[in-house]
This record gives structure tokens, C-alpha cells and sequence, in this order.
């Protein structure tokens, strides 16, 4: 308990500066990218749905007996 601590060697704090920027760098990126894929999505969604509209009934594929003679 009485020991001498270790130094640090002077290396050491620029090295943890260096790649705690990188770190920072690299998940700015990750998030950019999640958000730019997200929005491609949401828009290709949009399209297609504008285009095929799900919702409407699609057409009969037989036409209605002919009555009223």
C-alpha cells in the first residue's frame, strides 16, 4: 500500500485523446448514415404506397350478370 505508484508513460494521454476522437468520429458517421438509410426508407415506403395504393379495393376480375331483358 506503501508502493511508489506507476507513471504514466507521457505517450499515453495523446494515444487516448487520438482514438477517443476517432471513437467519436466513427459513431457520428454511424448514426448519420442509420439516419439517411432510415429516411430512404420511409420515402421508398411513401412511393410505393402513393403508386400501388393498398388500401383502395382492387378491381372485380368477373363482370356482373347481365339482367333487366
Amino acid at each position: 500500500m506503501e508502493a511508489v505508484p506507476v507513471g504514466v508513460p507521457p505517450e499515453l494521454p495523446g494515444e487516448a485523446v487520438r482514438r477517443g476522437a476517432r471513437l467519436l468520429r466513427l459513431r457520428r458517421a454511424g448514426r448519420r448514415l442509420l439516419w439517411l438509410v432510415l429516411c430512404a426508407a420511409a420515402v421508398a415506403f411513401l412511393t410505393w404506397a402513393a403508386l400501388t395504393r393498398p388500401w383502395a379495393e382492387p378491381p372485380s376480375l368477373t363482370t356482373p350478370p347481365v339482367s333487366g331483358r
